[in-house]
C-alpha cells in the first residue's frame, strides 16, 4: 500500500510541479538533536517512551509532501488519492513511535502553582526567568543541563535526566509548538513516577497534532 501512495504522489507532483501557480512547501525538521545516554534507555523503555528516542531527523522531499498536501480535503480530514482515501491513524502512531495509545489520554495538568517547586522535585534543578515562562520550558535549558552525564552520576540524577529528555522528546518531536524550541510544563507532572507514565495514552494526544 505504501509503495503505491508513493507513486501515487510521484505522478501528483510531477504533475503539479508543471503548472505555474504550485508552490513547494519549505518545512521545518522537527529533533531533540542529540542522542540520549546509553544509562537513561533502560528508563525511557520503562515509561513507554524507548522507541520514540530512536526518532530522527532526515532529509524530507519538499515536492512530495507539497503534493500531499495538495491532496489533503480537511472537510472529510483525509488525503484523497488516486487509489483512494487514507489517513494518519492513531494506529500508525502507536507504529511509527512505539506509544501507549491505552487508557486515558495524556492531557497534562492545566495549572501548575508552583512551578519552580516542581522543577526541583522532578529535574533536580530551575531554570532562571530567562530560560522559562510560567508555563513553558527551553530547549536550550534542557540541553544545557543534560544532555552530559558524569561517570558517578547517580540513580536519582538519571531519572531526573530521563525525564528531561522525554519533555525534550514531547515538545521537540511529537507535539511541538510554532518556534520548535520550547515544551510546554503541563506534561511534567505525568513524568513524576515513570512507570506509570506509560499508562497514558500518549498516542492519542500526538495524534491531533499531526
Amino acid at each position: 500500500m505504501a509503495s503505491l501512495i508513493n507513486k501515487e504522489l510521484s505522478h501528483i507532483c510531477d504533475t503539479v510541479n508543471n503548472t505555474d501557480s504550485y508552490r513547494i512547501l519549505r518545512g521545518r525538521v522537527n529533533g531533540v538533536g542529540y542522542s540520549p545516554d546509553a544509562r537513561l534507555m533502560p528508563y525511557l523503555e520503562l515509561a513507554g517512551f524507548g522507541s520514540a528516542t530512536l526518532t530522527r531527523t532526515f532529509d524530507l522531499q519538499y515536492d512530495l509532501i507539497s503534493a500531499l498536501v495538495e491532496c489533503w480535503r480537511p472537510e472529510t480530514h483525509t488525503f484523497h488519492l488516486p487509489c483512494g482515501e487514507c489517513t494518519v491513524t492513531l494506529e500508525d502512531v502507536a507504529l511509527q513511535f512505539g506509544l501507549p495509545i491505552d487508557w486515558d489520554a495524556a492531557m497534562g495538568v492545566s495549572a501548575i502553582a508552583e512551578p519552580a517547586a516542581l522543577y526541583y522535585s522532578l529535574l533536580g534543578a530551575s531554570p532562571g526567568d530567562a530560560e522559562s515562562t510560567f508555563s513553558e520550558l527551553k530547549f536550550t535549558w534542557l540541553k544545557a543541563n543534560f544532555q552530559h552525564l558524569s561517570d558517578n552520576t547517580t540513580e536519582e540524577e538519571l531519572v531526573c535526566t530521563a525525564r528531561a529528555y522525554i519533555m525534550h522528546i514531547i515538545g521537540g518531536v511529537l507535539m511541538p509548538n510554532s518556534n520548535n524550541n520550547k515544551v510546554h510544563l503541563q506534561y511534567l507532572p505525568l513524568l513524576a513516577d515513570l512507570r506509570s507514565v506509560r499508562s497514558y495514552s500518549w498516542g492519542s494526544a500526538v495524534l491531533p497534532m499531526l
